[in-house]
């Protein structure tokens, strides 16, 4: 069945119609990944948008429920070049055009993503029309695109309960892990095979407890807590802070989630109780820029974000480069940022953007990246040691202050 992507200076892209059967109107982004499609689809960060995969061929390694970074699709719709209708993988649990019917996404096939790519880089990111009726009025279809507006998204994405990710307390535990960890592991203990890096790791968060805020949340923000020891319960994102302040965590992680920041300004509120705490606070992607906003920076949105595997990020204090998973089209706007607040910690090398922040006098730091990395390069994982290891200074600090009091 054909299937036509209308944008909203006008360009027609005809493809093939994948996935659901039903026209959607969305913001179109591309995403740069190679690999890892079903983290993509199953991120929530996506709610609100269609994708654009740049990859020419996604579909071939199938389905792994296991991998899947929430318990459903996202983004409105999906676009690719080529899709893959016979995967090959021993984890495959169905194909990608089956997943994509589950879930109600729609899409369209063999489509120039290249050209579309280069559309939204140089015009930047705009609104499109995903549709199989071939006797559209494009005037009428110009009205609904100028109108759409991904809105508040992050009501939709969260949790709607508190729920608690239990400690993992050995290398022998399965819990939170993912499929192919549990494969790598029993490998290692069979003796056959190496322990993955990611599995070779001291339980050093053994023994703190962190408040995980859902904007949105990828599962291995929690499962990266909970291999380290940590327990980690999850708040629904619209949880007042004095709650939360009253569980008396060790921590408080910020999630990713979707849309523009400035929309979420009931959540901007409670954080900046939050901020005058001394909670050791570590936030990821949207929670970056809901704390900028909060302690009084502002952001702005970007021509047509980051959205990959393949981002390289620098580290200020260091020097040394990362190669990050991103998807974000909004930014911190640090030119006229208070170092009295927070200072530049990390930059993008390609555009100079901002990556993160470290919070002057307190014990909060923020990246725009994903060091829970899942697909995606785990080169900043690191960063969940060092919240583990200000969270546990912190505790030790507190305990003697009450023991010389």
């Amino acid at each position: 069945m054909k299937a036509f992507l209308i944008l909203e200076d006008g360009t027609v892209f005809e493809g093939t119609h994948i996935g659901a059967r039903r026209e959607i109107v969305s913001e179109i982004v591309f995403n740069t990944s190679m690999a890892g499609y079903l983290e993509v689809l199953t991120d929530p960060s996506y709610a609100g948008q269609a994708v654009c995969m740049t990859y020419p061929l996604i579909g071939n390694y199938g389905i792994c429920r296991d991998d899947m970074e929430s318990l459903k699709a996202w983004p409105d719709g999906f676009i690719v070049r080529e899709l893959s209708r016979i995967p090959s993988n021993f984890r495959n649990d169905c194909t990608i055009q089956q997943f994509l019917e589950e879930n109600n996404v729609p899409g369209i096939a063999g489509i120039d993503t290249r050209a579309l790519t280069k559309i939204l880089r140089e015009k930047g990111t705009m609104n499109g029309m995903i549709t199989t009726e071939e006797n559209y009025d494009f005037d009428r279809v110009r009205e609904r695109l100028k109108a759409y507006t991904t809105g508040k998204v992050v009501e939709k994405v969260s949790c709607k309960e508190k729920y608690v990710v239990p400690p993992v307390t050995s290398l022998s535990q399965n819990g939170p892990l993912s499929g192919a960890a549990r494969f790598d592991q029993k490998a290692y203990e069979s003796g056959k095979r190496e322990p993955r890096p990611s599995l070779v790791r001291e339980l050093n968060g053994a023994g703190l407890k962190v408040a995980l805020m859902d904007f949105g949340a990828k599962k291995n923000i929690a499962r990266s807590l909970a291999e380290r020891g940590c327990e980690v319960t999850v708040y629904p994102a619209f949880t007042p802070a004095d709650e939360i302040i009253a569980a008396k965590p060790d921590g408080v992680m910020l999630s990713n989630g979707p849309g523009d920041p400035k929309e979420c300004d009931s959540i901007i509120a409670e954080l900046r109780k939050l901020y005058q705490t001394d909670i050791p606070v570590f936030a990821i992607c949207l929670g970056h820029q809901l704390m900028a906003l909060a302690a009084g920076a502002d952001t702005h949105k970007m021509k047509y974000g980051h959205r990959g595997g393949n981002h390289p990020v620098k580290d200020l204090k260091t020097g040394r480069v990362y190669i990050s998973s991103q998807n974000h089209g909004y930014v911190v706007d640090t030119d006229n940022l208070d170092p009295r607040i927070a200072t530049p910690a990390f930059v993008n090398v390609n555009d100079g953007t901002n990556e993160g922040l470290s919070y002057t006098g307190k014990n909060i730091f923020t990246v725009q990246f994903h060091p829970e990395a899942c697909c995606g390069p785990q080169d900043s994982g690191y960063l969940f040691d060092r919240f583990i290891r200000m969270m546990r200074e912190h505790k030790d600090a507190m305990k003697g202050e009450s023991e010389n009091a």
